[in-house]
């Protein structure tokens, strides 16, 4: 069983830590799988990777396109696993299930410190997915580094 990893955003913008996030998936060989809510969203974040550094190009997909097998990281809505990651990045409040934790090596949910409604839908996850037994770190930057604020043991 994989473990889910809390990212509570105050500091630095949902791209900024997606990227280092991601960055550090590939460089552990896993592909990458991008989760929203909505397409707009998704397209959003799209083009910001593609106008990220050019040193640290990500090589990236919509999902729904021809090459989604192909793709080192997909963003999409969560229907499925079309690139067959191994890590799962959910943004914008989508949803994830024990199941989900179960068959990947990591789950990150991001989530922005500054919107109620995303916290409010953090600490129900937290809640629900840590009651089912799964392993879970909760990190805050609030300190302007990254830091493990709290963390639970997978119960079998």
């Amino acid at each position: 069983m994989g473990a889910v990893m809390f990212y509570h955003l105050t500091q630095r913008p949902l791209v900024d830590t997606l990227r280092m996030l991601v960055d550090k998936s590939l460089a552990a060989g896993w592909r990458v799988s991008v989760r929203g809510t909505e397409r707009a969203g998704l397209e959003a974040l799209d083009a910001a990777l593609w106008m990220g550094p050019e040193d640290s190009f990500l090589p990236h997909g919509l999902e729904g396109g021809p090459q989604d097998v192909a793709q080192p990281v997909l963003l999409g809505l969560g229907e499925g696993n079309a690139n067959n990651a191994q890590c799962v990045m959910v943004v914008h409040s989508a949803e994830v299930s024990v199941q989900d934790v179960e068959a990947m090596e990591r789950v990150c949910i991001l989530f922005d410190g500054y919107d109620e409604e995303a916290l409010g839908h953090a600490r129900k996850q937290w809640k629900t997915l840590t009651a089912a037994g799964v392993s879970a770190q909760y990190w805050s930057e609030e300190s302007g580094r990254w830091e493990k604020k709290a963390e639970t043991k997978a119960n079998p």
